[in-house]
């Protein structure tokens, strides 16, 4: 039984219009992923801007107490202040934000330090950190701010 034009040519139409809805169909998905994908881009961006801010107040703290006079170390007040330092600290690992290792010792990293001081009579064939200068901190495991450190060899 042979078709008709007109069968044969509504069978083409309705050929051509399901390619077009499967088109339409993966455009949309594309852009249902692509805009989740910016959504998390920008509240990752958002999430580290505000953390950016909070790491000055940090490295503040974390100053004062190294150089705390002996005679209050007891001192109720100071050891306040001492504690805000573990607070916010536990703060930061709930949002997935650690501190970068830079003890002395550390294989130097370009990745996650920066140095700021080489010394250049030490001998080795390996650059390690000789002394952390500024914190550094991941946030989900990529670097938001390096650790500034002297770098020596050993």
């Amino acid at each position: 039984m042979a078709k008709s034009k007109k069968q044969q040519e509504l069978e083409q139409q309705l050929a051509e219009l399901t390619q077009d809805l499967q088109r339409t169909r993966a455009d949309f998905e594309n852009y249902r992923k692509r805009a989740e994908a910016e959504k998390t881009a920008a509240h990752q961006y958002g999430q580290a801007a505000a953390i950016m801010k909070l790491l000055p107040v940090i490295d503040n703290i974390e100053r004062s107490i190294a150089y705390l006079p002996d005679e209050l170390a007891d001192n109720k007040w100071a050891t306040g202040v001492t504690s805000l330092v573990k607070n916010l600290e536990k703060s930061l690992e709930s949002m997935n934000v650690k501190r970068i290792a830079a003890v002395p010792g550390t294989v130097f990293n370009p990745e996650f330090h920066e140095a700021v001081q080489i010394d250049e009579d030490a001998t080795g064939e390996q650059e390690v950190v000789a002394e952390e200068l500024q914190a550094g901190y991941t946030l989900g495991g990529v670097p938001i701010r390096p650790a500034m450190v002297k770098v020596t060899r050993q």
